[in-house]
């Protein structure tokens, strides 16, 4: 299993928003895609799909960016990836209409796979995530980039 780059960039937008709370100002999403080297336009979708999520508060005009509008918490990375990956089987049986469809055990190894990494991923807050080394990292990347010395957008 691997995770789509949607779900990698929405993670780190999380990520970032959760250790910006402190700002007095919002993040921009052209400051998150230049961060983490992310095309802005995949970026702009991200954004939006973590917004109508709840996730995301988006600010409109001259002060505008964003914000996290959830509760680190208790927002859990497997809820993020749950909405960002969905959590449908990782081979579809019925389209592919298998002969071993009936008496199929790797069917059911698969689902308890899923449910066991998923599992695993509801056991981590966003808030847990973001401590330690990983946190101040971010807070480093924030200074870097009010300070003028951070990377160059991304195209």
């Amino acid at each position: 299993m691997r995770l789509t780059r949607f779900s990698d960039i929405g993670l780190r937008v999380l990520i970032y928003l959760e250790r910006a709370g402190e700002r007095p100002h919002p993040v921009t999403a052209a400051e998150i895609a230049s961060q983490f080297a992310i095309p802005h336009n995949h970026m702009v979708k991200v954004v939006g799909h973590l917004a109508r999520a709840g996730w995301v508060r988006a600010l409109r005009g001259r002060n505008g960016g964003l914000r996290l509008a959830a509760d680190p918490h208790t927002l859990t990375v497997g809820q993020v990836l749950r909405e960002l990956e969905g959590d449908e089987e990782l081979v579809d049986c019925e389209a592919m209409r298998c002969a071993l469809n009936l008496d199929c055990q790797l069917r059911g190894l698969l689902k308890a796979g899923m449910r066991a990494f998923y599992e695993e991923m509801d056991r981590h807050t966003l808030a847990s995530i973001t401590g330690g080394s990983t946190g101040e990292q971010i807070v480093r990347m924030h200074q870097m980039f009010w300070s003028g010395s951070s990377a160059s957008p991304a195209p």
